[in-house]
């Protein structure tokens, strides 16, 4: 693969005048054995570049293990990639925001309450030295300067909307040094955080998503010379719980398009195809609210969330056809889906009822975080007995994140931190009645301060006023679904319960589980985590990778938190419902 060379008069690739066109392209939100059909729909619409982020916490869940297999096998992705005449901008963090969990910093890091993240703090830095340590020899070969596909390697993310410590920013750029990297390294920040966010001697770049000669000019006069560069050009949005569908027309985003290529300067699509926050991977953001992600990532890019062009791929390679030429070949409008109404959940069991088979119980006078208890994802079970009959206060000091409350079993509440919701009354009718708490981790912060989000019940809890103590707490990761005791409870739970039922696939693709009626949970097919629903919408279907699905005989699971829909029915179909689009 030739070099990347950053010139006064912009980027040459071996000499050669080079300008990047290139889309975000996660492969951590992408089903692996669809990695190819996306690289190659990529270079169809004239990418000659990729865009990934790295996320830590999947690569490295505790300390001592490191993973690049299967669905994070970076390497297999960047020969992919190679394959397909594509070029690489690698983004490894260490932090990635991404509207993913933690800003893609493992939960680990958080079991120390003094951990300062993205900081000088030693424990974090000899950390972040350790995952590059781990991460980065193994791709050595995939480096530009080996003959790789990667031209260049982004030193930590948007670092100027966080803070302005430009020796942290030096230590990183080290660290890369340190484990390899020799090609060209980049920081990228909003315009107007561009001088906190800048590496001296680094190539600084631009994240934006209008208004491009006016963002250009401000990143000309913080880098008078050198190549200019808009590493998120913002051609759609995220969605979150309890709001609507963003989209962005694609008229629109063409013209803003036109006139970032009319100055000459480079492209990187944010996103080129979003994907899926499968599973629990969803981030939040906390600006005075907190405010979490749906699963989808759609984003309202080129490719939508299964993979198939929209109008903003014919549009964006229209305008890019005008500055570079585009391969004559077009991809297929829209690929076929599997489609089945009314399968119904015959199997069900009380997550109460189940919680022992799924984590073990830790004694404790206070409630301990999800960190104490060395559990990333998923919910905490709190537990304790109340001593006396009679009326009762429940304060909580935090909910992370939201909170359903059970006394004998029987739900009394539900205190929501996006509500700020800490408290509830309710009647003790005996002593030593057992107060239940299930608290899930609605993904933890992903943007500013509030990435120290620490889950659970943090704090202290109260009792009519007094501290309530003598507690167990249960973490419920929820990785590992096999040893459920279907059938072992009531045919039809109260509460949280997960619900099971099979059905036949003849010709497995992509498809769209519907939950008509259900009210808030998470789904897994034959074992995989799609992510959660809830009807608060605007997302009312989850996204179910082609690959997930097997000829013949397949499983669904449902934890459904607080009732299911009629007859405890689901159904797969072709079309996806985003939720009503935002005005």
């Amino acid at each position: 693969m030739p070099l990347l060379q950053i010139e006064d008069d912009g980027f040459r690739l071996d000499g050669d005048p080079f300008r990047i066109l290139s889309g975000g392209l996660h492969y951590f939100r992408v089903h692996p054995d669809l990695w190819a059909d996306r690289l190659h729909k990529a270079r169809l619409m004239g990418l000659n570049t990729v865009e990934t982020y790295v996320p830590w916490n999947l690569h490295q869940p505790r300390p001592d293990e490191f993973l690049m297999d299967a669905g994070l096998d970076l390497g297999r992705f960047l020969d992919l990639a190679a394959a397909e005449g594509l070029h690489v901008l690698l983004r490894p963090g260490p932090y990635i925001c991404a509207e993913w969990e933690g800003g893609g910093l493992p939960s680990w890091l958080l079991a120390d309450p003094s951990m300062r993240l993205r900081s000088r703090d030693p424990r974090f830095l000899t950390a972040v030295d350790d995952y590059f340590g781990r991460l980065l020899p193994p791709l050595h070969d995939r480096l530009a300067t080996r003959g790789g596909p990667v031209l260049a390697v982004q030193v930590e993310n948007e670092y100027g909307a966080y803070g302005d410590d430009t020796a942290y920013l030096e230590h990183l750029a080290d660290s890369l040094h340190r484990h390899g990297v020799d090609v060209p390294l980049f920081t990228c920040d909003q315009p107007a955080d561009l001088e906190r966010g800048a590496l001296p001697g680094v190539l600084a770049t631009a994240n934006f998503g209008s208004r491009s000669a006016a963002h250009l000019a401000t990143l000309r006069t913080a880098r008078p010379s050198g190549p200019l560069l808009s590493t998120e050009f913002w051609i759609g949005w995220f969605d979150r719980w309890g709001g609507n569908h963003v989209v962005r027309g694609a008229e629109q985003a063409s013209q803003e398009l036109d006139e970032l290529l009319a100055t000459g300067a480079s492209v990187n699509f944010y996103m080129f195809h979003g994907g899926t926050n499968f599973g629990f991977m969803n981030g939040a953001n906390d600006k005075h609210t907190y405010r979490p992600t749906v699963t989808s990532y759609d984003y309202d890019a080129p490719l939508d969330e299964a993979g198939d062009p929209t109008e903003k791929f014919a549009a964006f390679r229209k305008v890019i056809a005008k500055y570079a030429p585009v391969p004559a070949e077009f991809p297929p409008a829209r690929a076929a889906k599997f489609s089945l109404e009314a399968v119904r959940l015959t199997e069900s069991i009380g997550l109460l009822d189940a919680a022992p088979v799924l984590g073990d119980a830790v004694a404790s006078r206070r409630p301990l975080t999800m960190e104490e208890l060395g559990q990333d994802y998923g919910f905490v079970l709190y537990e304790t007995e109340l001593p006396d009959a009679g009326s009762a206060l429940l304060e909580l000091e935090q909910v992370r994140d939201r909170a359903q409350v059970f006394l004998d079993g029987q739900p009394v509440g539900v205190l929501e931190r996006e509500n700020r919701e800490r408290a509830l009354t309710f009647a003790v009718l005996r002593p030593g009645a057992v107060l239940t708490v299930l608290v899930e981790n609605q993904g933890r912060v992903n943007y500013g301060d509030g990435i120290h989000d620490r889950k659970g019940l943090p704090g202290g809890v109260l009792l009519n006023g007094s501290p309530l103590e003598g507690w167990t707490s249960r973490p419920l990761p929820l990785t590992a679904l096999e040893d459920l005791p279907f059938g072992a409870g009531p045919a039809t739970p109260t509460g949280p319960a997960f619900h099971r039922g099979t059905f036949d696939a003849d010709r497995p693709a992509d498809t769209f589980l519907h939950l008509d009626g259900w009210r808030k949970g998470s789904v897994w097919v034959n074992g995989f985590a799609l992510g959660r629903y809830w009807s608060r919408g605007p997302q009312r279907s989850l996204y179910v990778p082609g690959p997930v699905l097997r000829r013949g005989a397949n499983e669904v699971v449902v934890l459904e938190l607080h009732a299911p829909g009629r007859e405890r029915e689901v159904a797969f179909r072709d079309v996806p419902d985003l939720g009503p689009v935002e005005d």
